[in-house]
C-alpha cells in the first residue's frame, strides 16, 4: 500500500487507519450486574487481570513516549502513518482502561496500587538511555502481542470470562496485533542493537515484576483471600497450569531474542481479520458503539 495518495497536484498524507492501524473511538460502559470476578468467578485470577489493567495506562504512555522521541527521524511516509496509528490506538487503550479501573475501584477492587507500582518501575526504566528504553518497549510490545494472540485464540479462557468485560480485552488484543511491528520498525530505524534487546528482559523483569507481584498479593489480600488456598490454587492453575493462560504465552517469548527477529514473522493477519469482522463487521459486537467508523 502506498503511504501517500496523489490527487491532482496535492499529496494527501496517510493516517493510521489507511495503513491498517485505525484508532477506533469506542466508549465502554460496564453494568453493575457484571460479576465481581471476571475470570472463572475466581478472585486470584481475576485480580491478576485487574493488575494488568492498572499497568496499562502508564505502560502504554511509556511505549508512546519511547517512540515519539524518535518520530522526527522517520522519513518513510508509511512508517510515519503507522506510528500515528500506534499512538492513537495506545491513547484510547489508556483511556478505556482508566475507565475500567475506575469501575473496578468503585466496586472495591482498587487498582491504584498497581498503577503506582508500575509508575515506579517505569521511572527506573526512564533513567536508561533513550535507545535502551525503546528496546525495552519492543520487548514489552512482544509480550503484549503474545498476550493478545493467546486471548484471541484461547477458547477456554473466553468461555470462562465475563462476556461484557471480555469485549474490552478482545478489542484491545486485536489492536495490539494490528500495531505489533511499529515500535520494532522504529527501533530498526535507529539501529537495532542485539545486546540492548538481550538486556531488555532482565531490565523489564527487575523493574516491573516486583510491583506486579506485590500489587497482585495486596489486592488478593484485600479481597479477603490471602489464606483462601482453594481460590489461590485454582487461580494459579487457571493462569499457570498446564493449559493456563500465561502458560500459553511463555513459549512465544524466546522468539524475541533471535538475531533476525521481527514481529511480522509470526503471521496473525488471518486472526486479526477474523476478529475485525467479529467486532466491527456489519453485525459486529462493537459496530454500534464505534464512533469514528468510516
Amino acid at each position: 500500500m502506498n503511504a501517500v495518495t496523489r490527487i491532482g497536484k496535492k499529496v494527501r498524507r496517510l493516517a493510521g487507519a489507511t495503513v491498517g492501524i485505525p484508532p477506533r473511538q469506542i466508549d465502554f460502559h460496564f453494568a453493575e450486574t457484571s460479576p465481581r470476578y471476571m475470570y472463572g468467578n475466581n478472585a486470584t485470577a481475576s485480580v491478576h487481570f485487574a493488575v494488568l489493567s492498572g499497568f496499562f495506562p502508564p505502560g502504554e504512555m511509556f511505549f508512546v513516549e519511547s517512540v515519539r522521541r524518535y518520530r522526527h527521524r522517520i522519513a518513510d511516509p508509511q512508517l510515519k502513518a503507522e506510528v500515528s496509528g500506534f499512538i492513537g490506538q495506545e491513547a484510547i487503550h489508556s483511556r478505556e482502561h482508566e475507565r475500567l479501573n475506575a469501575f473496578l475501584t468503585e466496586r472495591g477492587i482498587d487498582t491504584s496500587v498497581a498503577e503506582k507500582s508500575v509508575k515506579a518501575g517505569l521511572w527506573l526504566l526512564s533513567r536508561l538511555p533513550a535507545s535502551q528504553q525503546l528496546a525495552c518497549t519492543t520487548f514489552m510490545e512482544h509480550f503484549t502481542a503474545s498476550l493478545a494472540e493467546q486471548l484471541l485464540t484461547d477458547e477456554e479462557f473466553r468461555r470462562r470470562a465475563d462476556p461484557e468485560l471480555l469485549t474490552l480485552w478482545e478489542w484491545h488484543a486485536l489492536e495490539e496485533l494490528e500495531h505489533k511491528s511499529v515500535t520494532y520498525d522504529v527501533y530498526n530505524l535507529i539501529g537495532n542493537r542485539w545486546y540492548q534487546r538481550l538486556l531488555a528482559l532482565p531490565l523489564v523483569i527487575a523493574s516491573l515484576t516486583p510491583g506486579l507481584l506485590i500489587s497482585w498479593s495486596w489486592m488478593v489480600a484485600r479481597e479477603g483471600r490471602a489464606t483462601d488456598w482453594k481460590d489461590i490454587a485454582q487461580g494459579l492453575s487457571l493462569l499457570l497450569g498446564r493449559k493456563g493462560f500465561i502458560t500459553g504465552i511463555l513459549p512465544l517469548m524466546p522468539e524475541y531474542f533471535a538475531r533476525n527477529f521481527h514481529p511480522a514473522q509470526r503471521d496473525t493477519s488471518a486472526l486479526e481479520q477474523a476478529w475485525r469482522e467479529k467486532l466491527f463487521g456489519e453485525n459486529g459486537q462493537l459496530r454500534d458503539v464505534w464512533r469514528n467508523a468510516s
